[in-house]
């Protein structure tokens, strides 16, 4: 009597194992990166209707990219006062306390997520080197 020969299962449980790895992989790209999530849908801001009525904007989050051209002041309640070039507008932007051990410095590039408060002051929610 002739023996059947048995095919390997290892070569199944090879297969299931990766297509578990790749579904693990794509699942932890797409949903563990909330942060560029949040900067890629926050609609940007609209410098010409900031200058012209920042109170219309109040209570809005927008996003900015733009350069620091200066340090206006500093307050360890309230936090720091950067000036930001922007599409060749100047901009005043509120860095608050919780950006303090942040290093920005002048002329370097960054992505701010914005709240303009009651005031029409842009708060920072986020902020990232561009």
């Amino acid at each position: 009597m002739a023996r059947k020969r048995k095919s390997p299962q290892r070569a199944g449980w090879i297969l299931g194992i990766l297509a578990v790895g790749i579904l693990v992989f794509a699942a932890n790209h797409l949903l563990g990166s909330k942060d560029s999530n949040a900067a890629r849908t926050t609609p940007p801001l609209d410098i010409a209707s900031y200058l012209e009525n920042a109170n219309s904007l109040r209570g809005n989050t927008y996003k900015l990219q733009g350069t620091v051209a200066e340090s206006l002041a500093w307050s360890p309640d309230s936090g720091r006062l950067i000036a930001v070039e922007s599409e060749e507008n100047i901009i005043p932007i509120l860095v608050t306390p919780e950006f303090n051990a942040m290093n920005i410095q002048k002329e370097q590039q960054l992505v701010f997520i914005l709240e303009v408060d009651e005031k029409g002051i842009l708060r920072t929610r986020k902020v990232s080197k561009s």
